[in-house]
């Protein structure tokens, strides 16, 4: 059964959109938060936001660090409707209750669709092997407020190996330093090709992408395979693991609910297109996927011609979800 005939779209439901199309012409665009300027969430988020033209839907594509700032940012920040998020990131969220904030973002955060596997890219010196290298090396893990934290510090916190020295940092700062010599690897969970890498690694650097083989490690994520040739200096398999990147939404009842139904009929419509024209992981995206724990939207079940209610737009100092991350790993760089 087609995915949005299951979710009970109706010739009413339709009907209802157009009616409704041209007040949405001024309206606020719809927001998505994705990733980093070269990761390849962005990647994906301005090729919907240019398919979706046609379709009348003003996407507003903002960048960010990563899942734990978009996770947040889609629960509390205005303008920001829709996320990118990884599974482990939900994962978290599903299961660390002591925060009434995170309690709160659990029951109102809900799936849109699966979207594709993240692959761990472990980036480092040639002279590394494995992920048991790393033990007493100086290893950037992203920011804070990014999946790759999460998925790094998880990483090496199951396999027991302990760094030197962990370096929360940006992916383009991190590997300007893997290139001078002041870092030894850099974790980045994103989805090959990853632009960054396409871009700005060299053959004469002399950096390789190294096997996450540990038996813990392949027994908490999914292992999968980074294919010879995926980047032009890469040339042979590289076994690693894999986070599933979703998208998810606030759990309107009211206000945004209509534009994140015609988003989700129109992702449905035009995800041929994006799958042949696209970046390669839109062939991964299964519409009718599911995620352990997590709810799909009433909004992609169904279009509401209600409005006006959106979530408090309030804002804390601290997200929550990076505040539980830094009492589960504490900091070891100074």
């Amino acid at each position: 059964m087609q995915w949005i005939a299951r979710f009970g779209w109706t010739v009413g439901t339709a009907a209802l959109w157009i009616l409704t199309s041209a007040a949405f012409a001024d309206s606020v665009p719809l927001g998505i938060v994705t990733g980093t300027p070269k990761g390849t969430d962005y990647r994906l988020g301005l090729e919907l936001q240019d398919i979706l033209k046609s379709q009348g839907i003003d996407l507003a594509v903002h960048t960010s660090a990563g899942s734990v700032e978009n996770i947040y940012a889609v629960y509390k920040r205005p303008g920001v409707h829709l996320a990118v998020v990884q599974s482990d990131v939900l994962a978290l969220l599903a299961k660390v209750r002591t925060h009434s904030t995170l309690r709160r973002m659990a029951q109102k955060i809900k799936l849109v669709a699966p979207l594709y596997n993240a692959e761990v890219h472990l980036l480092g010196q040639h002279f590394l092997r494995d992920l048991g290298d790393l033990e007493g090396k100086r290893v950037a893990v992203d920011r804070e407020d990014s999946g790759t934290y999460l998925t790094a510090r998880l990483l090496l916190e199951i396999s027991q190996v302990k760094p030197a020295e962990i370096l929360p940092m940006g992916p383009e700062e991190a590997l300007d330093r893997l290139r001078s010599g002041t870092v030894d690897a850099v974790f980045y969970a994103a989805g090959a090709p990853v632009p960054l890498f396409q871009e700005k690694v060299r053959p004469e650097d002399h950096l390789r992408l190294i096997p996450v083989t540990d038996k813990y490690a392949k027994g908490f994520y999914p292992q999968t395979v980074i294919p010879a040739g995926t980047y032009l200096w890469q040339h042979e398999n590289v076994a690693t693991i894999s986070v599933r990147a979703v998208l998810v939404t606030y759990d309107y009842r009211m206000g945004w609910c209509d534009e994140v139904a015609r988003f989700a009929q129109a992702l449905e419509q035009n995800l041929e297109w994006l799958k042949k024209n696209g970046h390669p992981k839109w062939k991964e995206l299964d519409l009718d996927g599911k995620v352990a724990g997590w709810e799909p939207s009433s909004c992609v079940r169904k279009a509401s011609s209600l409005r006006g209610l959106v979530p408090d737009a309030t804002t804390e100092e601290v997200n929550p979800v990076v505040e539980t991350l830094r009492q589960l790993f504490p900091s070891n760089s100074d």
